[in-house]
C-alpha cells in the first residue's frame, strides 16, 4: 500500500514568527478575488497584523455574512473599520471573541452626567503579563476637555489602576 501525501489543510496565510494559524476564512471582495483573513493566538491578520489588544471591537451580521472589526483609535482620530464579508467563518468567529475578551484586564462603567458615561478599559496581550495600556471611551457629548469630566475620568482611573496593582 502506498501512501499519498494529503494536501495541507492550513492556508498559506504569512504569519509573524513564533505564530501559527489556528484559524481563517474567505474574504469575498467584489472588486477582486477572494482573500485569506485569519487569527493566531496573538494576532488577528486582515492581511495586515493587527494585534488582539488593539482591537476595539468585532460583530459579526449573520444577514450579511459580514464580520465588523474596529481598531483601537485615540480620541479625535478617525476609527480604523474592517468590514470582512466571509465565504465561510468557520472557527474563526469563535477565535476572534475568545482572544479579544482575552485582552481585557479591566473594564469600568461610570456615570458622568445623567446618562453619559465613560468606560475604563485596561487591555494586554492575551495571555501576557506585559504592561497595560489604559483607555477611556466617552458617549457621545462628553467633552474629555471639560474640567468635570476629566475629574470623573482621573478618579475612575485612579481607582482602577490601584485595583490593579493590589
Amino acid at each position: 500500500m502506498r501512501w499519498a501525501r494529503l494536501p495541507a489543510r492550513r492556508p498559506s496565510l504569512p504569519v509573524g514568527p513564533g505564530e501559527r494559524l489556528l484559524a481563517w476564512a474567505e474574504v469575498r471582495r467584489p472588486d477582486a478575488g477572494p482573500a485569506l483573513v485569519g487569527g493566531t493566538r496573538d494576532a488577528l491578520y486582515l492581511p495586515d497584523r493587527l494585534p488582539w489588544e488593539q482591537v476595539a471591537s468585532a460583530e459579526w451580521d449573520q444577514d450579511e455574512a459580514t464580520l465588523r472589526v474596529v481598531q483601537v483609535a485615540r480620541f479625535g482620530e478617525s476609527t480604523p473599520v474592517h468590514l470582512l464579508r466571509l465565504a465561510d467563518p468557520g472557527r474563526l468567529l469563535q477565535l476572534v471573541r475568545e482572544r479579544v475578551t482575552a485582552s481585557i484586564a479591566v473594564q469600568r462603567h461610570v456615570a458622568v452626567s445623567g446618562r453619559r458615561s465613560v468606560r475604563i478599559l485596561a487591555r494586554r496581550a492575551p495571555g501576557t503579563r506585559g504592561d497595560l495600556s489604559w483607555f477611556v471611551e466617552y458617549d457621545d457629548g462628553l467633552d474629555p476637555a471639560d474640567p468635570r469630566v476629566d475629574a470623573v475620568v482621573q478618579e475612575a482611573l485612579a481607582a482602577a489602576r490601584a485595583d490593579v496593582e493590589v
